[in-house]
């Protein structure tokens, strides 16, 4: 997934942690080859706490996420290779819809 927020990572104090997991909010990790969340760079290339990569609302009807799920075309920004389509934008619309 690309990511371009440089300094940018999750970070929280314990209490607001404990909180968000309660909740059930942290939508996604930065995961290793085995599907484990890691603080290994070359998977989570910002150090984001908890490896968090996405959290949602309380109610879940709000998404903010780290890697950029909009950059899927081609010759719109600098991309890593490969395919990167999450189809998270139409999973939205088709669920809405």
């Amino acid at each position: 997934m690309p990511l371009s927020h440089g300094e940018g990572r999750f970070v929280a104090k314990d209490d607001e942690l404990r909180k968000l997991i309660e909740n059930g909010q942290i939508s996604s990790q930065y995961v290793d080859l085995e599907g484990n969340a890691t603080y290994d760079g070359f998977y989570n290339a910002n150090g984001s706490l908890m490896a968090v990569e996405s959290l949602t609302s309380p109610d879940g009807r709000v998404l903010g996420k780290m890697g950029h799920s909009e950059r899927i075309a081609g010759d719109i920004y600098r991309n890593i290779p490969g395919e990167k389509d999450q189809r998270l934008f139409k999973a939205g619309i088709d669920y809405f819809g």
